[in-house]
């Protein structure tokens, strides 16, 4: 198993590494946009890391802080007064989440459509575009971990752009096109020169870059990059400060019913979000691995039990850390357990360097992320397959880009529902005319192998429109399920059949059966049909 974990450490490491400075920035925008302290995002990135990290059965998957809780513990720790007060309902939330993992809730995640998860990776990877462009050219307005349509300021993603335009900072953007002309020269030319181009990235030597771009320029009145367009890690003077910096929790309040509704919340979301998650990264997946999904809600729970006691944030699955983590050509768990530990060990012995990171920087990392999430080529392909397909993709896309997350997979959820009814109602039977006389008054209905109550529309309107001294040969031989409803409407039928002296013909694996005097008790004998 060991030599198993380690056989790609040439791959994991530099991915790793990339992760690393992905979930960084990510990890403090958060928590700033959580209203949480900046360290217990970087508390969630460590335990979502190194715990969940170790025990999720996900080869690829990183786990840390997400945007989508943001508005909740942001609500959570005003609901409840303190921040220690909501780390209570985190380690609750931990708990029920295993309780799910237990009672095999992670089946869950196998229902969404596959539009919906392809269009969530491409909303994601716009939003990621249009938040990170006013971050790359120094217009830092908005923390890095707001996600979401409208901003807490009254601006919103568009606005923000136009503003940016106004507020560009010549030395942050300099570097960051510096910056991104580094990515792509690798991406696309060095990484296919050698092996040394692979195993040092891209994004490393970005970041080196600007650091040193950072310290040559401080002085510079022009080019020199404010602190506020800088990597923002706490530094602690101390042991002492440094373990200032963990909150506990306050069980004294784990009797109040809201810490318990919010608990609820935090389980029930976070699930959601990781299990799409882990959909989506199985997709992305070169290797195409399986997450076994209750095992990942265990390992959620677990990491969210720790987090809690420990004063970090909730935790998921993410899919930016996450694809990052594939794009940059991880293989095997070791890398989101390596970015863990990276984190870890940065916030002890390095902060000052990490102070001197340009924002501009990790932009320009995070907007070659965006572009390979939602490469126009997707657009294509998914026009290409059908309206079917099309109809809840764009649903997401929309749905994420202008209100947030959650919105956009419901809607597309939505959608996808809408269309199976659709679907439901056209397949649920097959009507055509017999004989080469296409007016001879004979007609054929064959009822498909599962009928439910969604084709009641259809089979009322069919059975309604056939005409005046017909035949009706109504095969249900295929039939399987035929729901209580659809016995009711061909009882019904067969009144307005006699008024109209249409001869209706049963065709079942129990023969043919002219007129039956009641298809109620018909069905309720027959094998295997309820």
């Amino acid at each position: 198993m060991r030599q198993k974990l380690f056989a790609n450490l040439k791959s994991d490491i530099p991915a790793s590494v990339v992760v690393f400075f992905v979930a960084l920035p990510l990890c403090l925008g958060i928590a700033l946009a959580s209203g949480a302290p900046l360290f217990a995002g970087l508390i969630a990135g460590i335990v979502g890391g190194i715990i969940v990290g170790g025990l999720s059965g996900s080869k690829i998957g990183v786990s840390g802080p997400a945007a989508g809780l943001a508005a909740i513990v942001l609500t959570a720790i005003g609901t409840l007064g303190s921040y220690e007060n909501f780390l209570v309902a985190v380690v609750l939330g931990g708990a029920i989440q295993i309780v799910l993992g237990f009672l095999k809730a992670g089946v869950i995640g196998y229902y969404f459509p596959s539009s919906v998860i392809k269009g969530m990776l491409t909303g994601i990877g716009i939003i990621i575009i249009l938040k990170q462009i006013p971050h790359f050219f120094g217009y830092d307005a908005n923390p890095d971990g707001y996600f979401a349509f409208f901003h807490a300021d009254g601006e919103n993603t568009f606005s923000a752009l136009i503003n940016t335009v106004k507020y560009i900072q010549p030395g942050s953007a300099l570097i960051g096109v510096v910056g991104l002309a580094i990515l792509l020269f690798w991406d696309i030319i060095l990484s296919k020169k050698g092996k040394v181009f692979q195993i040092i990235q891209g994004p490393l030597v970005a970041v080196g870059v600007g650091i040193v771009f950072y310290v040559v320029t401080k002085s510079n009145e022009v080019l020199a990059i404010a602190p506020s367009h800088l990597v923002s890690v706490p530094i602690p003077e101390d042991v002492s400060s440094f373990l200032g910096q963990f909150s506990f929790p306050n069980f004294n309040v784990i009797t109040n019913p809201e810490v318990w509704i919010i608990a609820f919340t935090i389980a029930l979301v976070a699930s959601l979000e990781t299990l799409l998650c882990v959909e989506a990264t199985d997709k992305l997946d070169p290797h195409k691995n399986i997450t076994p999904t209750n095992r990942e809600l265990f390992a959620q729970g677990t990491g969210n039990i720790i987090s809690g006691f420990i004063g970090g944030l909730p935790i998921t699955q993410v899919i930016v850390r996450s694809s990052a983590n594939i794009q940059s050509g991880g293989k095997s768990k070791l890398s989101p357990i390596i970015h863990g530990f990276l984190l870890l060990i940065s916030v002890i012995i390095m902060p000052r360097l990490l102070n001197m990171i340009p924002l501009s920087v990790l932009a320009a990392i995070l907007l070659v992320v965006g572009y390979k999430l939602a490469k126009p080529e997707i657009f294509k392909q998914i026009y290409i397959s059908g309206w079917k397909q099309f109809l809840p993709f764009m649903t997401t896309v929309l749905g994420i880009v202008f209100i947030d997350l959650l919105y956009g997979i419901a809607l597309g959820m939505a959608n996808g529902i809408m269309v199976i009814l659709y679907k439901s109602y056209q397949n649920s039977h097959f009507l055509h005319k017999e004989g080469e006389d296409v007016d001879d008054g004979r007609m054929k209905m064959t009822l498909a192998e599962e009928v439910t109550f969604f084709n009641k529309g259809a089979i009322l309107k069919e059975l309604n429109n056939i005409p005046e001294n017909s035949l009706l040969e109504l095969d249900v031989r295929k039939t399987r399920y035929l729901d209580n409803d659809i016995i009711e409407i061909l009882e019904d039928f067969a009144i307005k059949a006699e008024e109209r002296n249409i001869t209706i013909k049963l065709i079942s694996e129990r023969g043919v059966i002219e007129n039956p005097s009641s298809y109620i008790d018909f069905f309720r004998l027959r094998p295997k049909a309820i």
